[in-house]
């Protein structure tokens, strides 16, 4: 078996897929263009409703998700360099599409909605899986990397595209794009970025050779109760087991609280009385945390085990959701950051237990095809989370019901990553 000999340095890999979440990460900025596309146009908007913005963002992610299936599939069988630099040329041509007509709705769906979408699930899985190929050694930790950048990356759209950053203590004036090129330039602007940036990163991917791992390691060097299984698992086998249903509703369960808030986060800070600056802030707060928590979950899941530590994770978003409802975080600046702080921890951990969860249950060989239908998951947590956030506020005026039924949902994702067990063949 090929050990670590002339295969050049695989933190290289990593350095690369980190490029490309980066950009991917986009549509994790949402609300910052969401409020524009809200404010009426006597303020220079565009007078949408809060359900039109949700709208987008959740066509988004559907096509997102959706796009994983296919995707996964291609990078298994032509490697990710070239699904990877698909994704990115995809990502930043609807980017810069929705910058000719960005107060259009039907527009911004086709452009921001399906064909970014579409660039972000053609690259999202290439990452993921050859750095996962790269460090069985560390899978936690480095799926937690090799994502980090897909929830860092709002945080430098949030603050660059908007008034910088203001919160207790730190107040700091950037470029403001969408002051200074309004909304159309800034989405060209970030096009281009996408493309170059994403390009870059893409390029560096590379899968290692059949048969090699790190110099030293042993598959089989983990305690009993953490080991991954050693079978590997077809897609068609996979979907037929309980434990592959158990994960698909912790993954809609879990993340819709965390996309729900997203979605809505700018616009629910300035409802809550705080300036526009304070509440774009709270965003990027929400990016930083939700990069860390891939990194800190990950790191968490090496030592607990993936299925104990969603659990704990799942439990403590739920404490944060009913949380901004009966003790009012969200109504302060301080309240503000540290709510989205803790939900930001929280819902980055799902993009580093997730998949290790669908490698440790059902193989390597396809991982790319299997994490894929898992991922389907999130795609209807991309729906169910902003419609409710957005209909919340629409009918009933405030947006405490949303945040309660997503706390509800957490409870229930704790409770079956209590009872999940990895799956085995039958022996015939």
């Amino acid at each position: 078996m090929a050990e670590n000999k002339n295969v050049g340095n695989r933190w290289i890999i990593l350095i690369g897929g980190v490029m490309l979440q980066l950009c991917l990460g986009a549509v994790y900025a949402w609300s910052v263009f969401a409020a524009e596309l809200r404010k009426t146009v006597e303020l220079g908007g565009f007078g949408w409703s809060l359900t039109e913005t949700q709208i987008v963002f959740s066509v988004a992610l559907a096509t997102f998700a959706i796009l994983m299936v296919f995707a996964g599939r291609w990078q298994d069988k032509m490697g990710p360099r070239k699904v990877a630099l698909a994704g990115a040329g995809v990502l930043g041509a609807g980017y810069v599409l929705a910058s000719l007509m960005p107060g259009n709705f039907l527009w911004m769906v086709l452009t921001l909605g399906i064909i970014a979408g579409a660039g972000i699930g053609i690259g999202y899985s290439c990452p993921i899986a050859a750095i996962g190929k790269w460090f069985p050694d560390k899978l936690g930790l480095a799926t937690g990397l090799a994502v980090f950048g897909f929830g860092f990356g709002a945080f430098f759209i949030s603050v660059l595209s908007g008034k910088g950053i203001d919160m207790p203590g730190l107040q700091v004036d950037l470029i403001q794009l969408l002051a200074n090129y309004e909304l159309g330039g800034t989405l060209l602007i970030w096009g281009v970025v996408f493309l170059v940036v994403g390009g870059i990163g893409a390029f560096l991917l590379r899968n290692p050779p059949e048969g090699w791992k790190p110099e030293g390691w042993k598959p089989h060097n983990v305690p009993s109760h953490k080991a991954p299984t050693s079978e590997d698992w077809e897609r068609g086998d996979m979907i037929k087991t309980p434990q592959f249903w158990m994960l698909l509703g912790m993954f809609i369960f879990a993340a819709s609280a965390g996309l729900m808030t997203i979605g809505i986060l700018k616009l629910y800070g300035i409802d809550s009385g705080l300036a526009a600056a304070a509440a774009g802030t709270a965003v990027g707060i929400l990016a930083i945390f939700n990069g860390a928590g891939r990194i800190f979950w990950g790191w968490v899941s090496d030592k607990t085990g993936r299925t104990t530590a969603m659990a704990i994770m799942f439990a403590l978003q739920a404490c944060m959701m009913f949380a901004l409802v009966f003790a009012g975080l969200g109504a302060s600046v301080t309240g503000l950051m540290i709510a989205s702080a803790w939900v930001g921890l929280m819902f980055g951990g799902n993009f580093a237990l997730f998949p290790t969860a669908t490698r440790d249950f059902f193989g390597i060989k396809n991982y790319g095809a299997n994490y894929a239908m898992v991922f389907l998951g999130y795609g209807a947590a991309g729906i169910v989370g902003p419609i409710i956030a957005g209909q919340a506020k629409d009918i009933l005026g405030s947006y405490d019901m949303a945040f309660i039924i997503c706390g509800t949902m957490c409870v229930v994702a704790a409770v079956l990553a209590f009872i999940t067990k990895a799956p085995h063949h039958t022996r015939k």
